[in-house]
């Protein structure tokens, strides 16, 4: 497997090639409206929080929604309005930033590993500015040290979550064929395909079980180019399909929608995983279709993050959610609990605890 540093320098290096590009012959600017709060107050004296998406866009039902969620009920107890602002493609991320510094915005959270570079530049053009950048993996070595002293990393090591979604898998699973796939490979993607891949793996070693994993071999995998729910996702998901998994793990946000049209086009059993919310909450359209979701805590991070900075308590450790915080998990199995076997949650929970206390190793870019 990589190393944690050379991982990270291609990482940065990624990062930094992607912002190059975005930058050139940028457009200017959506301006942000602002969102009426109702509560009361509490909040220090000029205090101005502000969100910027990524391209997926703050209805993707996923984690640019849990953000928006967390901001609006921060803000609404806190008593002040908020900005936030939408990015239609990379070309945006940089001149967003822009804009809302210039708007006057006091903490700026942006969602989603893309933006981490460009929030990682504006950070350190505005050192006055406070930042909360959600997924960044670049700007920060995960020992309580960022490279910037005004911008604080949220992120999550949903492996541990992936991990227990990969054995229910398994356990589910009668083609004895799970598959996943991604919208970018970015480790914040990949990660949930790492940890799902080991599931599995510990479902055969534990059962003596020989369920394959498609899509993803540890490097590298089924990639859609983006993270909207288009074509490219249909195809994707469509080739999975076309092998035989009675499983699917779609990894990026809105890309999930797509891989629910071509189950429901299969006429087949085929069970669908969701990733960062309980999509089965989020969105009903889907829900007898989902085994399960892969949830990180979001909305929470991002509301705790606000609510200290709004009293003038901002703290730059990152953040790192796991199953142990709370800030991972698995989502019930709603529709899927009378079809589940009934040992299934006992196991996951005997799991879960040994994940936590270190006796099952799950393996991801942020292990040390």
């Amino acid at each position: 497997m990589t190393t944690i540093s050379t991982r990270k320098r291609l990482l940065a290096g990624l990062v930094a090639a992607t912002t190059a590009v975005a930058l050139a012959g940028c457009a200017s600017a959506p301006e942000a409206t602002p969102t009426e709060t109702e509560a009361g107050g509490g909040a220090i004296e000029g205090f101005k929080p502000c969100m910027v998406s990524d391209a997926g866009g703050f209805d993707d039902k996923s984690f640019n929604q849990l953000g928006y969620e967390g901001m609006e009920r921060a803000a609404d107890e806190l008593g002040v309005d908020f900005l936030a602002v939408e990015s239609g493609s990379e070309s945006d991320y940089a001149p967003n930033l822009t804009s809302l510094v210039d708007q006057g915005c006091t903490l700026i959270i942006t969602v989603g590993f893309a933006l981490a570079s460009a929030a990682g530049e504006s950070a350190a053009q505005n050192p006055d500015v406070e930042y909360v950048s959600i997924d960044d993996v670049v700007d920060n070595d995960f020992d309580g040290t960022t490279d910037s002293p005004n911008i604080k990393p949220i992120i999550f090591d949903t492996a541990q979550a992936a991990f227990l979604a990969g054995y229910a898998s398994a356990s589910y699973s009668t083609a004895k064929k799970v598959g996943t796939f991604g919208g970018m490979n970015f480790p914040t993607v990949s990660i949930f395909m790492d940890g799902f891949k080991q599931g599995v793996e510990y479902w055969n070693a534990e059962m003596g079980d020989s369920v394959e994993v498609l899509g993803w071999d540890g490097t590298d995998g089924v990639f859609t180019g983006g993270f909207e729910a288009n074509q490219d996702a249909i195809n994707a998901a469509q080739g999975l399909v076309d092998q035989g998994v009675d499983v699917l793990l779609p990894v990026g946000g809105p890309i999930y929608q797509s891989a629910a049209s071509v189950i429901r086009s299969s006429g087949r059993d085929i069970a669908l995983l969701g990733v960062d919310a309980d999509v089965y909450e989020t969105d009903p359209s889907v829900a007898d279709l989902l085994l399960t979701s892969v949830r990180k805590l979001i909305d929470v991070g991002v509301y705790d993050a606000v609510m200290a900075a709004g009293v003038g308590e901002f703290d730059a450790t990152p953040f790192v959610g796991t199953l142990e915080n709370d800030g991972v998990g698995l989502a019930p199995f709603h529709d899927f609990e009378s079809l589940v076997s009934p040992d299934l949650q006992g196991e996951l929970d005997a799991i879960a605890a040994g994940i936590i206390d270190g006796s099952i190793p799950v393996t991801s870019y942020l292990a040390e």
